[in-house]
């Protein structure tokens, strides 16, 4: 099964890039799901059909889903929404606010993420294509299984012990209700099923397609983006330049408008050297409908496999060495100085700008020293030595 994500600036189109090539996939013959992650749905609008908070056929193999996150949210959230619910009725706070309060920020792009996870280990789909929020929600989305995996690891287990210890003093004591049991299985359930999302989404089989205009506000946005997803673990696998205004028969003002796209669009190329760039012309109309979706995303990809799986490495490996071990983490358009560096125990902590991810060693190079690292060809490369062979060295010399 293929996993295709798309994201981008708001407003460059990616949701109908993504309409068209779940479109393209399905005249294919695979059975094709599209669904969005964005709290503006508009895949209706691209398809001009009804879509339900089911999957909807709207052709042959091709089916939409608009993901209903109220009911979604009843499901995962509800003993979760009870307990902070009877917290705030204590504090006095009326039930229809409380209600407003306890709705977490996000939740609808949270549990459309869930409902992909459903969808994958159901077996029912050849291709499922992803319309995701804009870049920024999107970024923070993707980080946050692995940062509720550091509290599920190193906070929860010990303050579910210390409640569970102490529920009746501290219950008098802060004269609000404490949470049981059930809070803290739908907290851990919650995060063992977007830790299975990160492993779908991190895998092989999926990958981001990144979707700009040839505008320098937006490539310099979709740049930080590679940068970001990379260092989450998330791979990227193209670059589809979109609303490209033809050359042919242009008067003075267009041509304006083409000398200055051609100018980025060249950066286009420079940026993400190595990857499939694939480019869309302005259309006269807007593609509305199977049918149209499916020329233009025919006429974008010009004959190559739009799900072709990604090739190469992954952004993060690990390669063994004589004295230890080298960690790769693909940071492209990022210099050594950006970089923060630090080790905490059995983590590596990597902050670039203002995202940073907190990465757990894996046992073979959790027992390792740090000897060095260094930024180079768009990797971030971490020398690990063994502290046994280095003393071993010494007494040899």
């Amino acid at each position: 099964m293929r996993i295709l994500l798309f994201t981008g600036k708001g407003g460059v189109g990616k949701s109908t890039v993504a309409a068209g090539t779940a479109a393209l996939a399905a005249s294919q013959g695979l059975k094709t799901l599209v669904l969005s992650t964005d709290a503006a749905h508009s895949l209706a609008d691209a398809f001009g059909a009804v879509v339900g908070s089911d999957p909807t056929e709207v052709a042959d193999g091709l089916f939409v889903q608009q993901v209903d996150a109220q009911l979604r949210f009843e499901q995962s959230w509800a003993e979760i929404q009870g307990y902070l619910l009877s917290v705030l009725d204590v504090a006095g706070v009326d039930r229809v606010a409380a209600e407003e309060l306890t709705v977490i920020p996000g939740a609808e792009e949270v549990l459309a993420l869930l409902e992909l996870r459903l969808h994958a280990v159901s077996g029912t789909w050849d291709v499922i294509v992803v319309d995701c929020a804009p870049t920024a929600e999107t970024l923070r989305l993707l980080a946050l299984p692995e940062a509720l995996g550091w509290y599920m690891e190193r906070v929860l287990p010990m303050e579910r012990r210390v409640i569970k210890a102490l529920k009746p003093v501290l219950t008098r004591a802060a004269g609000v209700p404490m949470p049981g049991d059930s809070v803290f299985d739908a907290i851990e359930r919650l995060h063992a099923e977007l830790d299975q999302v990160h492993a779908l989404l991190a895998g092989p089989d999926a990958s981001v397609r990144l979707v700009l205009t040839p505008e320098t506000v937006v490539l310099a946005e979709a740049r930080r983006s590679y940068t970001s997803l990379s260092l989450f673990g998330y791979r990227v696998d193209g670059v589809v330049a979109n609303r490209i205004f033809p050359a042919d028969d242009a008067d003075d003002w267009r041509a304006g408008w083409v000398m200055a796209q051609d100018a980025v669009l060249a950066q286009v190329d420079q940026s993400f050297a190595g990857l499939p760039i694939w480019r869309s012309e302005y259309r006269a109309h807007e593609p509305v409908g199977v049918a149209a979706l499916t020329t233009l995303a025919a006429e974008v990809y010009a004959g190559s496999d739009p799900l072709a799986a990604p090739t190469g490495h992954g952004p993060y490996g690990v390669d063994r060495t004589t004295d230890g071990a080298v960690l790769r983490l693909s940071l492209p358009f990022v210099t050594r100085a950006e970089v923060g560096l630090a080790r905490n125990g059995d983590e590596l902590v990597v902050t670039v700008g203002s995202y940073r991810r907190l990465l757990t060693l894996p046992a073979g190079l959790a027992r390792l020293r740090v000897a060095g690292a260094r930024v180079e060809a768009g990797e971030l490369r971490v020398r690990f030595t063994d502290p046994a062979e280095e003393k071993a060295r010494e007494k040899v010399t």
